[in-house]
């Protein structure tokens, strides 16, 4: 089949990688199902995507990851799947459940939908914070998985529940119409392509050059243009290659925060802070405040990288230089923080 002529349904598609993806996939020809859990959104996520999209090519649908309502209906007429859509936030909730149980339920409900209209291909938005946490590893790979009796944070939990749960799901039933691969992105930057500034890397970037952040904890990423992971997500759909792999999309090294306000303030952003909060503070902190524990386990985990040679054999991957992701991104960011 060309692929002008196949479907993939794309879930979470007002999210900043899935806007990214959705764009990939219609730039490459194939049509798309977005979903959303509000379909008024629609109008704006068409926006986003700007005029140059072939709209007959792109429709909607509803879905919600702790209801089962649409899903089947929704992957019915799909060829591929890809299961982006996962609740993120930025502070600690106050009960790890609200981000563990849709995270793993909705991944789930993708999966069954996904065998039932017998999907050719699922690729699953996972991440390093599945692989890298609670060990002590310097270079993370395909093989690692972050261990969850440590405290590694909720967001970072549910990420390596709910792939635990997809990769059981296809090693346990004997008849999985689809292949799986998961995608691996370390800490995500790049263009944003809606005005949505509630993001994570959004929220910090934007911090950092408004000058909200007066100092900045001792952490380190490792890191990744959100058009590269874009990339990923549509090339495994036909690379075979990657089948049932956990795919790393993420830079070799660690970068730590200081850095990165470092090449934001040779961007033109002055505000960007200086200056490292002390390592003791955020430890004493931590005893009373959930976000600061979170910190704490970060500034603990220290400088680490990953192992990419997979990747860059497999899709010939030549990832966008940082300094040129920043850059895109704080220009996006101008425009938005403008309007």
């Amino acid at each position: 089949m060309e692929i002008n002529q196949e479907k993939v349904l794309v879930t979470g598609a007002s999210g900043y990688i899935a806007l990214h993806c959705i764009s990939e996939l219609l730039n490459t020809g194939y049509k798309v199902k977005g979903s959303l859990r509000n379909l008024n959104r629609e109008a704006e996520v068409r926006q986003s995507l700007g005029s140059k999209i072939d709209n007959e090519k792109l429709e909607f649908c509803k879905l919600n990851l702790l209801e089962d309502e649409g899903w089947d209906d929704a992957a019915s007429d799909c060829d591929y799947l890809l299961h982006i859509a996962s609740p993120c936030f930025i502070e600690e909730p106050n009960d790890e459940q609200q981000l563990i149980e849709p995270a793993l339920e909705g991944t789930l409900r993708a999966l069954r939908a996904a065998q039932k209209s017998k999907v050719k291909k699922v690729v699953l938005t996972s991440s390093m914070g599945s692989m890298a946490y609670g060990h002590n590893k310097t270079i993370c790979d395909q093989t690692d998985w972050t261990d969850i009796s440590k405290d590694v944070g909720a967001y970072i939990k549910s990420k390596t529940i709910a792939e635990k749960g997809a990769w059981d799901f296809v090693n346990n039933h004997s008849c999985v119409s689809f292949t799986m691969t998961t995608i691996h992105p370390g800490m995500v930057f790049g263009p944003l392509l809606s005005n949505d500034l509630e993001g994570i890397s959004a929220s910090l970037i934007t911090k950092m050059i408004t000058g909200k952040f007066p100092a900045l904890p001792d952490i380190y990423f490792t890191v990744v243009d959100v058009r590269d992971v874009a990339k990923l997500h549509v090339q495994s759909l036909r690379n075979q290659k990657s089948d049932h792999k956990r795919i790393i999309a993420t830079s070799q090294k660690g970068i730590r925060f200081l850095e990165i306000s470092k090449l934001l303030r040779e961007l033109g952003f002055k505000k960007s802070p200086k200056n490292l909060i002390p390592n003791q503070v955020i430890n004493s902190l931590s005893i009373f405040n959930k976000n600061m524990k979170s910190t704490a386990s970060m500034i603990k985990r220290g400088c680490y990288g990953a192992d990419i040679s997979e990747t860059t054999s497999l899709y010939d991957w030549e990832p966008i230089p940082f300094e040129k992701t920043l850059e895109d991104m704080t220009n996006s960011l101008k425009r938005f923080l403008t309007q």
